[in-house]
């Protein structure tokens, strides 16, 4: 049966070949991936999924559906597609999206010999605004036993967590005034800067594992008049959500104490919060033992290894979740550059794309016909993610 899986991915690499490229070259942000998401629906319905679109209130996401009219659990893969503003697709998503959409055509060609159903799940704006963050809020994952992914990487890894994280935006009002006269002003920016100042002296009291980096975005026209209007930018970051919480309500209390200093408003807007991730070690040792048959090895992290965030770790928090890793580049290559950008194009790009298919495939293969593997895997989750979920 894993033969067969195989052979129908390598029947579809054209497609999804033509699917990575055309993303590649039509990079869209954020929400804004109508033609992205157009390809893979188009795709998907050509080879007999129900696919619903729009999905969840957002436009540029979609659900694609396959059953087999038989009782088991639901398989979903889930794909992103948006890209870096100004860099294009130096994260690699296309790889993701091609790589997902195989895995679910593949799987579903085997659907009559395991029943249960299989899903690709689009998930839009990974990169800014949390996509899966309201996907899950709005009841997405509801009736899904199994969430898969691949990331394109420069290492072959299962089992990477991630950090919780939340984009902050902050802004001063003041009054302006000429420099002569300061008196007769606000100064939205001196606001600011006691700002950047307070997150300097909370740095003792949050725990090591919390980060925060902050840019100014708005700081004045010009050196002779009092600025009235500051804002800045902030990625908070802790090891979980819970952690997370608490450093954005310490971050208001010291934009509040700001304000107060110069007598400006003050207005702090949070981004939805991704959840940290909880990789599923059952699930992700399938993956790797499939990996290793199509001649991929596949480790650990170094424990010691800094990870990043990503709203995958709120679907995580719902239901056994992976989201593992295959190189396309060298380690030199440092992940949202030019040169990782080209990589997601490369002879190697490619090849992840069908690798990647395979062996989240393969993998859903085992989760639809092993019911020893699901109920480990379950269990893992209710022991290690579950407690964190609300």
């Amino acid at each position: 049966m894993k033969e067969r899986i195989l052979k129908r991915a390598d029947e579809l690499k054209a497609e999804l070949l033509r699917l990575s490229h055309d993303i590649h070259a039509n990079p869209e942000t954020s929400f804004e991936e109508v033609r992205a998401a157009a390809w893979q629906k188009e795709l998907l319905e050509k080879h007999g999924f129900e696919v619903e679109a729009p999905f969840c209130g957002m436009e540029t996401a979609f659900r694609a559906v396959k059953k087999s009219g038989k009782p088991g659990p639901v398989v979903a893969f889930l794909s992103e597609y948006d890209a870096l503003n100004g860099l294009g697709h130096a994260c690699g998503h296309n790889i993701i999206a091609a790589s997902s959409v195989g895995a679910g055509l593949a799987l579903a060609s085997l659907l009559d010999e395991t029943g249960g159903e299989v899903q690709v799940v689009g998930t839009p704006g990974e990169e800014g605004g949390g996509g899966k963050v309201f996907m899950v809020e709005r009841g997405a994952f509801k009736g899904v036993d199994f969430a898969l992914m691949m990331h394109p990487s420069t290492k072959n890894i299962i089992g990477r967590g991630g950090l919780a994280a939340q984009g902050v935006r902050v802004e001063f009002r003041g009054r302006a005034a000429h420099s002569a006269t300061p008196d007769k002003g606000i100064n939205a920016l001196t606001s600011l800067i006691a700002l950047f100042n307070g997150i300097d002296t909370l740095r003792q009291v949050w725990p090591n594992s919390a980060k925060i980096n902050g840019i100014v975005t708005k700081g004045g026209s010009a050196s002779n008049i009092i600025p009235e209007l500051a804002e800045a930018l902030f990625t908070v970051r802790a090891s979980t959500k819970k952690e997370l919480l608490a450093m954005f309500a310490d971050l208001q209390r010291a934009a509040d104490a700001a304000a107060r200093l110069t007598g400006a408003e003050v207005v702090v807007e949070g981004e939805p919060v991704y959840a940290e991730r909880y990789s599923n070690s059952v699930m992700g040792e399938a993956f790797k033992r499939n990996m290793e048959t199509l001649g991929e090895r596949m480790e650990y992290p170094d424990p010691k290894e800094r990870v990043g965030s990503s709203d995958v770790g709120n679907v995580s928090l719902e239901i056994p979740t992976i989201h593992e890793y295959l190189a396309i580049a060298d380690t030199s290559v440092a992940g949202h550059t030019p040169e990782f950008r080209e990589a997601s194009l490369s002879p190697r790009g490619d090849e992840v794309v069908l690798l990647g298919a395979k062996g989240l495939a393969l993998t859903g293969w085992d989760l639809l016909t092993d019911e020893r593997l699901r109920e480990a895997a379950k269990a893992e989750y209710l022991e290690k993610a579950a407690p964190f979920k609300d």
